[in-house]
């Protein structure tokens, strides 16, 4: 029953969930306005994306009870976004999507305090995402939702039973959509799949022949990628292409027009442009707003234990009347992102350049350009400029040092690495371990393995 003499929340619902008991509540779950008050003092919740499904979320967390929200996003608000990313008008256009997103919310929500963020998520320290009690992705991008599986993973801790440290755990929500269909998943890292343990559920990106770019175009699709992947290197040289830089993007768009009127192919747009060179997912308003819904309540049953969580991965088509779907994923125990770890053995008098270089060669990670973290304590960063000079000195000194001389500890490594076929931005979580060597110790025979079905506590 509820608590009659507990004064109502705004929300009626909410204190039906929260003020009573009932039969399908986690362990965990004490009912009463506590745990509301609990909830909107106390939990802090990130929202990553501020387009589509982003808007939603922000939305609807603050109107579950939710008033401590940062949302990060780096683009800025388009003519285009505004068919179905409702926080936004005509005059925002130009505008930072998270801060325009957070104001609007703010305006229409009292006592929620939302912080936003213009950046890219990968220009975020660690630490940052460490300050949430769980993490809400409202992406479109396969990559970003890959760098923020990787960090929260990042934090998680095995004890020597290989048994994950509940306070190390940090849950996500992940909803996506594409068109009439959609997804909602609850990721629990060490206890339920992460998004790298299902990763063969999101089909390849499709790849053009060049052949068929380069003299026989026949869409729009193709113009397009020919003035990304043939036009841009033969006029710019060595200079890479970065998709999140403006410029860059607005010169390919200018570069698919001339090719799509050259061969009479209409249809090219600049959202379309965007589309193809990032692998955008299109989306719809109704469905964006199906998925947040879905996505809001497990991240309140996930900090409340009002209920059982998702288990673990529901999906939903409306193309042609209704289907859902709820699927229970396993988890794959020799995930490189949320398992225990790679194992690796190293002698005590191995340098950090050293063992950056191993890094390379290693056939499971083949990072290049590596920064290493041991702890809250940065070993060694490629960037920027600055911090690279900073921590350069650290890179002669014997790594064993540099953590503190145990014998045994977790590390993160953070690069460039080569993933089908592409290079992508990767984040990995190594368990090292020194071995001592009898006498001089010879840097070419350190140990570099992997173990990662070692049932042993090291």
């Amino acid at each position: 029953m509820v608590l009659m003499d507990a004064p109502q929340s705004k929300s009626r619902d909410l204190d039906k969930l929260l003020l009573r008991s009932g039969n399908l509540v986690g362990p965990g779950f004490f009912p009463g306005t506590d745990l509301r008050d609990d909830i909107r003092e106390y939990v802090r919740v990130l929202v990553v994306g501020a387009g589509g499904l982003g808007c939603e979320l922000l939305k609807d967390l603050a109107l579950s009870g939710f008033r401590n929200l940062d949302v990060i996003d780096m683009d800025r608000i388009e003519v285009t976004n505004l068919n179905r990313q409702f926080l936004f008008r005509l005059e925002d256009v130009g505008k930072p999507k998270a801060e325009v997103a957070a104001k609007r919310v703010m305006e229409r929500v009292s006592g929620v305090e939302i912080v936003p963020h213009f950046s890219r998520i990968e220009d975020k320290e660690l630490d940052f995402y460490n300050d949430f009690n769980i993490i809400a992705l409202g992406l479109d991008s396969i990559e970003a939702r890959r760098y923020i599986n990787g960090v929260a993973c990042g934090f998680l801790e095995y004890d020597e039973d290989d048994t994950p440290r509940s306070e190390t755990i940090k849950p996500m929500v992940d909803g996506g959509t594409e068109g009439f269909k959609g997804h909602a998943r609850v990721i629990v890292p060490g206890v339920t799949p992460c998004f790298e343990c299902t990763i063969w559920l999101f089909p390849p990106q499709v790849k053009f022949p060049l052949c068929t770019l380069a003299e026989t175009p026949r869409n729009a699709a193709h113009c397009i990628e020919y003035a990304h992947l043939i036009k841009w290197h033969e006029v710019h040289g060595g200079k890479s292409f970065d998709p999140d830089e403006p410029e860059h993007m607005k010169w390919v768009y200018d570069e698919a027009i001339k090719r799509a009127e050259l061969f009479g192919i209409p249809g090219v747009t600049y959202s379309l442009t965007q589309g193809v060179v990032k692998n955008i997912i299109p989306a719809i308003a109704s469905t964006n707003a199906i998925i947040s819904a879905a996505c809001a309540l497990e991240t309140l049953k996930i900090v409340s234990g009002c209920s059982k969580t998702l288990a673990n991965y529901l999906t939903y088509n409306g193309g042609e009347g209704l289907h859902t779907k709820v699927t229970e994923f396993e988890r794959d125990k020799e995930c490189l992102v949320c398992g225990p770890g790679i194992l690796i053995e190293l002698d005590t008098s191995i340098t950090l350049q050293k063992f950056i270089d191993m890094l390379e060669e290693h056939p499971k990670l083949l990072l290049s350009k590596a920064s290493v973290k041991h702890g809250k304590d940065s070993l060694y960063m490629q960037a920027p400029p600055v911090l690279e000079e900073m921590h350069r000195p650290n890179l002669s000194k014997p790594l064993y040092d540099l953590m503190g001389r145990v014998e045994k500890d977790t590390v993160h490594v953070f690069g460039t690495a080569l993933k089908n076929e592409e290079k992508q931005s990767s984040l990995t979580k190594l368990r090292v371990v020194f071995k001592e060597v009898d006498g001089v110790a010879d840097m070419d025979t350190a140990i570099l393995r992997v173990n990662s079905k070692r049932k042993t506590p090291l």
